[in-house]
């Protein structure tokens, strides 16, 4: 059996981020449990150039803004930040081997 590498670490990660992200458009997750979840993604995150993380702190943070509010917001709609997540995901895919 071949070792896990930092990057297979990654690659898991991703994964568990994109899946949670699936589950918190169900309804099924909560959008702390999603922030507190992807926040400690930490060889996801230290896999990916610096602005990746930088990028992904905000949306989270905005994500937890946004929960405050029961309904949209112009600053924070949360249909918005969900679609953001998912194109953070996408991007950060195409920067992982693999």
């Amino acid at each position: 059996m071949a070792p896990t590498t930092r990057s297979d670490v990654a690659l898991t990660q991703w994964q568990q981020v994109f899946e949670h992200l699936d589950r918190l458009r169900q309804g099924v997750a909560t959008d702390s449990a999603f922030c507190a979840m992807a926040r400690t993604q930490q060889d996801l995150i230290g896999a990916l150039p610096a602005r990746y993380a930088t990028v992904l702190s905000d949306l989270l943070d905005r994500l937890e803004s946004s929960a405050l509010f029961t309904e949209e917001s112009c600053s924070f709609s949360r249909k918005d930040l969900l679609e953001s997540l998912q194109m953070w995901l996408d991007k950060a895919r195409q920067q992982l081997p693999g």
